[in-house]
């Protein structure tokens, strides 16, 4: 029986932009004017569906009660040449750190880190022409006019990933949410048993009037969690955002270089780079003497590096080697031994580290460029492959025997017709397109 999460940083939900209003088939009507021209204005355009990054939400819970999203469709055209008013936009707000995919594709379609970025996930479909818009010199009566556009339908997979300058890693109960309630102002729960955090905890320290730093308390890792025991896929997630970890030891448990061992081979176990990250390794408990008397061990042994009185320029940018001894610090969060000097030298990495790369994913059209169309032979006829045509379809008005000579040119155009034609198709055979069946005529 496969665990519930117990926090939702994970969701899907479905899109659907609004559709174009649709053209106006109309004339002037005055008085003295016998002939009056074409005046159909065109529809409005439909309206986007818009992810915002709205800062004061830290969950993607309210996913999980309203999964669809629906924005406004534009108005149609009317005469006048009145052009129909473009649908509103439906804004959909998500938490800061919130990574969009295409769930059908995989494709990212953006990375939302920033208080009030918005990203297009649906675009609305344009707006049918009136038929004014087809007035020529040599057509100056069309009776033709354009149904709007289909708006786009998307699902998108919404994976949260919470935003910190430094994650605070370690097994269950290794005293990392004691840590961040002792270096900032956070409150999180803590109690003395394994796995009372059971969602990341964020909290600011603040380093002077201008300086601060976000850390993260990410609940303990256990061995496995690489392959999903646990929880261990859910808090792995939540490590890559994070510049800079602080990798707590327990000074009480029975053998803390093997934890150590654990957490970073789960880490490397998961990719993403989580393995290549800084660390500052600290053994917490020093305010009881078996803790002291560990630390005082394990350098004595060799097994760890005594990481008092180390100078900031000569801290590791990088995690040590395998069997490499980790430059260690003892502190106590009970005490404040040695906090403040870790948060310095926390902040002293952040400002030498590398800055982080973008994040930002190139624009992604509405609709992908055309691959080139497919026919294949379906229920006694032929179905064509294009979501051009589909879409083309989809506007064409088929009461109007001009919007119907349109769409047949537009089929030869795009060699469609010529296609069809060297499979053989006959009058009266089916053509399918989309969800529309219609029926080749004479040539």
């Amino acid at each position: 029986m496969s665990q519930r999460p117990l926090f939702y940083d994970q969701a899907t939900i479905t899109v659907q932009a609004g559709r174009g209003g649709n053209g106006a088939l109309s004339f002037r009507r005055e008085a003295h004017v016998p002939r009056g021209g074409p005046d159909g204005g065109n529809g409005g355009r439909g309206g986007d569906v818009i992810l915002v990054v709205n800062p004061h939400l830290n969950t993607l819970l309210p996913f999980q009660y309203q999964r669809h999203f629906k924005a406004e469709d534009g108005r149609h055209g009317s005469g006048q040449n009145k052009t129909g008013r473009s649908g509103r936009p439906k804004y959909v707000e998500v938490p800061p750190g919130t990574l969009v995919r295409d769930a059908e594709s995989g494709r990212v379609l953006g990375d939302l880190t920033r208080a009030g970025q918005q990203l297009i996930v649906a675009r609305g479909g344009r707006g049918g022409r009136g038929n004014a818009a087809f007035a020529t010199p040599t057509n100056q009566v069309p009776l033709i006019a354009e149904n709007g556009e289909p708006g786009e339908r998307r699902t998108l997979h919404l994976e949260l990933k919470l935003i910190a300058d430094v994650g605070i890693i370690g097994l269950p109960n290794a005293g990392k949410s004691t840590l961040l309630a002792t270096l900032t102002a956070s409150r999180p729960k803590i109690a003395d048993y394994p796995f009372t955090t059971l969602r990341p905890n964020l909290g600011v320290a603040a380093l002077g009037e201008d300086r601060a730093i976000v850390l993260a308390d990410i609940p303990g890792l256990i061995e496995g969690a690489s392959q999903g025991a646990g929880l261990g896929l859910e808090f792995l997630r939540h490590i890559e955002r994070t510049r800079l970890l602080i990798h707590l030891l327990d000074g009480l448990s029975d053998d803390p270089l093997r934890d150590y061992e654990i957490v970073n081979r789960e880490m490397a176990a998961f990719g993403h780079g989580l393995s290549e990250k800084p660390q500052l390794v600290a053994m917490t408990k020093m305010d009881l003497p078996d803790a002291q008397a560990a630390f005082e061990l394990f350098v004595s042994e060799g097994r760890i590096a005594d990481g008092r009185n180390v100078p900031l320029d000569a801290l590791p940018l990088h995690p040590p080697a395998p069997g490499q001894p980790p430059l260690t610090l003892p502190i106590s969060a009970a005490s404040g031994l040695n906090t403040r000097e870790l948060l310095r030298r926390a902040a002293y990495l952040l400002d030498v580290l590398p800055a982080p790369a973008a994040t930002e994913p190139e624009p992604t059209p509405i609709y992908e460029p055309d691959a080139p169309f497919e026919i294949v032979r379906e229920r006694g006829g032929f179905r064509v492959i294009s979501p051009a045509l589909e879409r083309t379809v989809q506007m064409t008005r088929w009461d109007l025997d001009d919007s119907v000579s349109m769409f047949q040119r537009v089929l030869y155009e795009r060699g469609v017709g010529q296609a069809l034609e060297q499979m053989g198709i006959r009058p009266g055979d089916p053509v399918y397109i989309g969800e529309y069946e219609l029926e080749w005529g004479e040539g």
